[in-house]
């Protein structure tokens, strides 16, 4: 274990075991899948593991047993007389291509029958995709006399790539409903089907025709399929941490705390254990810094339109507000966006409860990567123009609040509610200064508290420092001396009279009509 590497990008099962990586057992989930009657569906976010496990799948299904040496697998499969033969297998990986050309999609996929069908002998000459697909997988079961093994990772890339031009889209719906449809036409030739992506076209995409598809995206079972959980971290990973705990002037303990906040929490299953995002654990233990490395990889541009388009409460996405269904949360038709869905599938909310007398989902913020990746990347949409070449950032405020600079703090808000636009309609101005409001004091971080929670009642926002705590009430066509006085009235400064930090009550008052801070009233 001491001398192996980290598999830093590498999706290929074969690779791994060759070059002597890390792998993370995950083999008696694929017994039990190979051993199941199913065809299979999985939904996960982006760079979570989904290629690392189709590519395993592969590996077992081509009976490469010799790649298997040691990993659970090879003991669950040693009394079974059948196992490790060697299957027909078609993998469609539909990464690395731009599917916004036109016939992009009927290419890659008539790219791979090429392949397969001069592999297997077979005349291509026949009038549509379809067709071929059919045929190859007839023929190729009759030459094996075995099932053919059809693996399909990232399915929904050529509808995502396209999502901004709806005709593009319906055109390659309906060239996967055609293409697929042959894996219930040919159940009688296949021994195995797996599809993965990140989100799940409903009715009118593939899964219209393949109802046969067992997704087991929220099955507990397979809710630690990807990713990595508590025990494997500290199983596969102990020299990895014990490095970084050096690298970073922390104990093993607070080193395993900060992974924890940072990449934990993503959840596929309430009664399931969290887990790990394999891609940030991996860039952690290599560049030995605490980073978003996931959410750098992906630029979320439209989840961001869409939160605003949509006037998303974004003060929802920690108050434990989101809920959804089951339905919500494994469907995403594509037509009628889904907000819910597709941030819960893309990886950006995950479950934190279930209430099963009303079947319904608690969603949140999976962790700290993610929380304060995605709010950094609102701000500019939010806030047209604030940077930190004009001191508007959180860098900046974050100075002002250590060294108890009333006047900065009140002139960076100042300026930042300035520049709400005022092509920005009347109606939707409360969404925004709420959503400034929260977005830049939860950038905060550790710092920050908002709407939080007292005895008598809940503040709009507490930040504290090392020698100062604020606490802020925020009022909207309102006067400032009203915030101030709910404030002393409910008495939230209880909870700090004992405290040796100076406490500084601030009664702020926003001009809708105006679109500025009005009005500013401290009490110490």
């Amino acid at each position: 274990m001491d001398n192996k590497k980290l598999p830093i990008s590498i999706q290929s099962f074969e690779k791994i075991i060759k070059n002597n990586c890390i792998y993370v057992d995950k083999t008696d989930y694929i017994f039990n899948l190979v051993h199941d009657v199913s065809q299979f569906f999985l939904s996960r976010p982006r760079r979570f593991g989904k290629s690392l496990l189709l590519s395993t799948l592969r590996a077992y299904w081509e009976g490469r047993k010799e790649l298997f040496t040691g990993l659970k697998i090879e003991k669950l499969e040693e009394n079974n007389p059948d196992a490790w033969q060697q299957y027909p297998v078609f993998y469609f990986d539909f990464n690395g291509k731009n599917y916004k050309t036109q016939n992009a999609l009927e290419e890659m996929l008539a790219s791979h029958l090429c392949g397969w069908e001069e592999e297997y002998e077979i005349d291509g000459n026949y009038k549509s995709i379809e067709e071929r697909f059919q045929n190859l997988l007839i023929k190729a079961s009759k030459k094996a006399k075995k099932g053919c093994v059809v693996l399909v990772d990232e399915y929904d890339k050529p509808l995502l790539d396209v999502i901004d031009d709806k005709d593009m889209q319906e055109h390659n719906k309906a060239v996967f409903r055609g293409f697929f449809s042959n894996l219930k036409k040919c159940d009688d030739y296949l021994q195995f089907v797996f599809i993965a992506g990140v989100t799940k076209f409903h009715k009118v995409s593939i899964f219209s025709d393949l109802n046969q598809l067992n997704d087991i995206s929220l099955n507990k079972d397979y809710a630690g399929i990807c990713g990595i959980t508590e025990q494997e971290l500290e199983k596969f990973f102990e020299k990895e941490i014990s490095i970084l705990a050096s690298e970073q002037d922390l104990s093993m303990d607070e080193c395993k705390r900060k992974l924890k906040v940072t990449y934990d929490g993503y959840r596929f299953h309430p009664m399931a254990e969290g887990v790990y995002n394999p891609y940030s654990l991996l860039m952690t233990f290599y560049m030995r810094e605490f980073k978003k490395y996931w959410f750098e990889t992906g630029t979320p541009t439209f989840l961001v339109d869409a939160i605003r388009s949509n006037n998303f409460d974004v003060r929802r996405f920690s108050n434990k507000t989101i809920y959804a269904t089951d339905s919500a949360l494994q469907d995403y038709s594509g037509d009628t966006l889904s907000l819910t869905s597709l941030l819960y599938q893309s990886g950006y909310l995950t479950i934190a409860d279930y209430n099963k007398r009303l079947s319904r989902y608690t969603l949140c913020f999976p962790n700290e990567e993610v929380k304060y990746g995605l709010l950094n990347s609102m701000m500019p949409s939010y806030v047209h123009g604030a940077t930190e070449a004009n001191g508007l950032d959180i860098f900046t405020l974050e100075d002002y609040a250590e060294n108890g600079n009333l006047e900065g703090i009140r002139n960076l808000l100042t300026a930042l509610f300035a520049r709400i636009t005022y092509t920005t309609k009347e109606v939707v101005f409360e969404h925004y200064f709420q959503s400034i409001i929260y977005i830049v004091f939860t950038l905060l971080g550790e710092y920050a508290l908002c709407e939080m929670h007292t005895f008598n009642g809940r503040i709009d926002c507490k930040v504290e420092t090392g020698n100062f705590i604020y606490l802020f009430e925020f009022k909207r066509d309102d006067s400032a001396e009203s915030a101030l006085k709910q404030i002393e009235d409910n008495d939230y400064e209880l909870p700090f009279v004992a405290d040796s930090r100076k406490v500084y009550k601030i009664g702020v008052s926003f001009d809708s009509k105006k679109r500025i801070l009005a009005e500013w009233k401290v009490a110490e």
